[in-house]
């Protein structure tokens, strides 16, 4: 049986800001940490102590097999549950698997940009 390595919250913070043009935030409160490529949110990361893990955005037809596949993925608390999942890192989704997702969103919101905006960042 393979041994899933989980991601712990520092691991995610560096791995989102480690994408290029990558800010971070806390526009909302001091638990959530938001990640912004071209000032458009592509990540939120809970740091609370009961921290629900990290609220990525999800193109809908992926978001939902993701959900049917991983109980560890459910749609997003206060998003739009169309487009956005939050993954419970801690749990049975792969380190790999969860970089995978925060690259798909980072993609998704990057490909949303105009053209001039869209440049370097892909």
């Amino acid at each position: 049986m393979e041994k899933i390595v989980a991601m712990n919250l520092e691991e995610i913070r560096e791995y989102c800001i480690s994408k290029p043009g990558v800010t971070e935030g806390l526009p909302f409160n001091d638990t959530a940490l938001v990640f912004k490529v071209a000032g458009k949110m592509f990540a939120l990361l809970d740091l609370s102590e009961d921290s629900r893990g990290i609220t990525l955005k999800c193109d809908p037809e992926l978001a939902i097999e993701l959900r049917e596949q991983h109980p560890e993925v459910a749609p997003a608390w206060h998003f739009n549950k169309q487009h956005w999942n939050t993954v419970d890192p801690t749990g049975g989704v792969p380190a790999e698997k969860i970089r995978e997702w925060i690259d798909h969103s980072y993609a998704l919101v990057v490909r949303g940009l105009k053209k001039t905006d869209r440049e370097g960042f892909m």
